[in-house]
């Protein structure tokens, strides 16, 4: 029980760190368009709550689909914890060019040093590693559910997020970045669709 706070702690921690950091911004200059913004919206705060479920045999779905030991508990809250801090690497690289919705910030550039070295989302690997490693510590089915409506979450508002830079920033500049950085998993092949 003690791991299963450890792990919802390490969550609201974070959200709360990461609303008041907003506050760091550079003034927007162009933003998605609102009805595509609510699309990954959804997705992401959905797949969030399912994955904070809390375990209750009266929901369908929260039972155990397998025990995860004492060891292994421990090394999934280092790699919530790891995801985390990969994330808060990320947005502090990123400074004041960084916004909760897809944006073209005052000054905009394309980033490609530290994190954005190794993927061209690293906030959005971050969030995928510490959820993955939450979802296999919870071992429910809506938890497991929650990750994957969380992932695909990320991953149209990464395509939305790409194909914006692509169309704001001047010349080919996000276009040569995504052709030699992977988008959201390190070490793969790099690609303009990947």
């Amino acid at each position: 029980m003690r791991l299963n706070v450890l792990f919802l702690a390490v969550w609201v921690v974070w959200a709360i760190s990461w609303i008041v950091a907003a506050l760091w911004s550079k003034r927007t200059e162009a933003q998605l368009p609102p009805r595509q913004a609510w699309t990954y919206r959804i997705l992401v705060t959905s797949g969030a709550l399912l994955l904070l479920l809390p375990r209750n045999p009266r929901f369908l779905g929260t039972t155990r689909l397998w025990h995860i030991g004492f060891i292994e508990a421990h090394v999934l809250l280092l790699l919530t914890v790891l995801g985390i801090a990969f994330t808060w690497w990320a947005r502090i690289w990123l400074g004041p060019l960084w916004s909760s919705a897809v944006t073209r910030k005052e000054g905009h550039i394309v980033v490609d040093t530290g994190p954005y070295a190794l993927v061209r989302h690293p906030i959005y690997t971050g969030i995928l590693l510490a959820a993955f490693a939450s979802g296999l510590a919870k071992a429910t089915a809506l938890g497991l559910c929650g990750v994957a409506v969380m992932a695909f979450g990320l991953w149209v508002k990464a395509r939305y997020e790409e194909n914006f830079l692509s169309a704001e920033l001047p010349s080919d500049a996000y276009g040569a970045y995504r052709k030699r950085v992977p988008m959201l998993v390190p070490f793969l092949p790099p690609g303009g669709r990947t």
